[in-house]
């Protein structure tokens, strides 16, 4: 997969934000080679544009958000995640609100308008993002680190005080199918007692059992239960490949989270940034035969270095 892909042909959906409760409509178009993710506020004079980079991040609370010259669309990490759990580079998102939509709470339904739009490869390489050095950002609480591999991978581990949940950890070497069979399905979750409280506050306005997992202080609400027992971490790591994302292209690393979130994973991101040694950005790669020990989904590339902004 070293060459650049779009979609064939724009997508449409409507739902309703989470957060701010308001229902939203959203197409997706094939974009141009090195365009990257574009989001646009058509409700705004002009269609504001914003690319989705780590640049643009203007808030991380309960969700991810970017903006630009006073226009923003939050609650873009699903929907980034399934960009790139499916392999998709470039497209333009045109919204005629402030939050993508959130659909059922997961990134299935992203997945299969994508799957219904069909791939195109286009005639470009990637670039990718070797990590080099070993970086670790903490709030106190939770951790996160990145640490060099041939393969991008997740470890990730929760812990919380609840019956149903506990301590979950999970572990994968990313691939295409992994995340289209595995990770797209893992819904968002959250505590009555939190959604109550943060509806009272004009928050969550959106949240509903069609579209999360809530639970009491004693079990699971929904009464389709989970999708699979390790759907909470499991969102978890779907949450952190669309934050990752954000770099804007793919990351040969190991991402090793801890009781970890939007903040972090954010942090994280800056902190991996912020010093030329920790990374090398490279733009073309030969497929190599998987060795013992490798993962035979993602192997390094042959390195052919090209400036992050190239």
């Amino acid at each position: 997969m070293s060459l650049q892909r779009t979609i064939k042909k724009e997508i449409t959906c409507h739902s309703i934000g989470l957060h701010s409760g308001k229902k939203v409509g959203m197409i997706i178009k094939p974009a141009n080679t090195d365009e990257g993710i574009i989001f646009v506020r058509r409700n705004e004079n002009g269609g504001s544009r914003i690319k989705a980079h780590i640049g643009n991040v203007s808030d991380t609370t309960l969700a991810t958000t970017i903006g630009n010259n006073g226009t923003s669309v939050s609650t873009i990490e699903h929907l980034m995640s399934a960009f790139r759990g499916m392999g998709v580079d470039n497209a333009i998102v045109e919204l005629d609100a402030a939050e993508v939509p959130i659909m059922d709470g997961s990134a299935l339904p992203f997945v299969k308008l994508l799957n219904e739009a069909g791939i195109k490869i286009q005639k470009k390489f990637r670039k990718w993002l070797v990590v080099k050095k070993p970086v670790t950002v903490t709030d106190g609480e939770g951790t996160v680190s990145i640490i060099p591999s041939p393969d991008f991978q997740i470890t990730y581990k929760i812990d919380f005080d609840h019956p149903l949940i506990g301590e979950q950890s999970y572990h994968m070497f990313f691939s295409k199918d992994i995340y289209e069979q595995d990770i797209c399905i893992a819904r968002t979750f959250g505590f009555l007692k939190d959604v109550e409280y943060l509806q009272a506050k004009g928050l969550a306005l959106g949240g509903s059992l069609q579209n999360a997992i809530v639970l009491n202080e004693e079990k699971i609400i929904n009464k389709e239960g989970l999708r699979c027992p390790d759907e909470f971490v499991k969102h978890k790591v779907l949450d952190a490949i669309g934050d990752l994302s954000l770099i804007g292209m793919p990351i040969l690393g190991h991402l090793i989270a801890y009781k970890s979130g939007h903040k972090l994973h954010n942090s994280l991101l800056q902190e991996l940034l912020s010093h030329k040694d920790n990374w090398e950005i490279v733009r073309r790669y030969k497929n190599k035969r998987p060795v013992e020990g490798q993962s035979p989904f993602f192997h390094a590339p042959s390195p052919i270095s090209a400036p992050l902004n190239a």
